[in-house]
């Protein structure tokens, strides 16, 4: 009778470590997209990022259907490199459930040059995001992500 709860026990705790290991896992390439963004300029970090995410991956910022590929989220970050070169994007707070990784993060950064129109007369931001990254086969497959942008350009204009 001894054996059996035995056996159980230590099924439960190999499900458990097989379990922590993929969050782990799954946690550290969703930190490899944010050490793209603060490191937007950086060829080894765009590598990194891509071979992170999937083949199809999708940056989803509204409902308009017009999402972005990798490669063009790769372009966009370089252009966020010369306007913006002390990007910064630290991770708050990262929670996993099932196949979704969370992020709550901090940007925050000094435009050299006009923001969305908006001069920043060396001003800085700083702002909160939330993103959702699902994860299949050890890749980010897509990420849903929210900015406050608003709040940044109201900073830069001194409100």
């Amino acid at each position: 009778m001894r054996k059996v709860p035995l056996l159980l026990a230590t099924a439960i705790v190999s499900i458990a470590t097989i379990a922590s290991s993929a969050t782990a896992s799954d946690k550290a390439t969703v930190q490899t997209f944010y050490d793209f963004l603060s490191n937007p300029g950086s060829k080894s970090h765009a590598q990194t990022f891509q071979s992170n995410v999937s083949k199809d991956w999708q940056s989803i910022g509204n409902y308009s259907g017009k999402n972005k590929t990798a490669g063009a989220f790769i372009g966009q970050l370089g252009f966020f490199a010369k306007l913006i070169p002390d990007l910064k994007w630290k991770v708050e707070e990262m929670i996993q459930a099932g196949d979704r990784v969370i992020v709550r993060g901090r940007a925050s950064g000094t435009p050299k040059e006009p923001l969305f129109g908006v001069d920043s007369k060396g001003e800085g931001f700083t702002f909160m995001s939330i993103d959702i990254h699902t994860i299949k086969d050890g890749k980010i497959a897509k990420t849903y992500h929210v900015e406050d942008w608003v709040g940044a350009l109201a900073q830069l204009k001194g409100k």
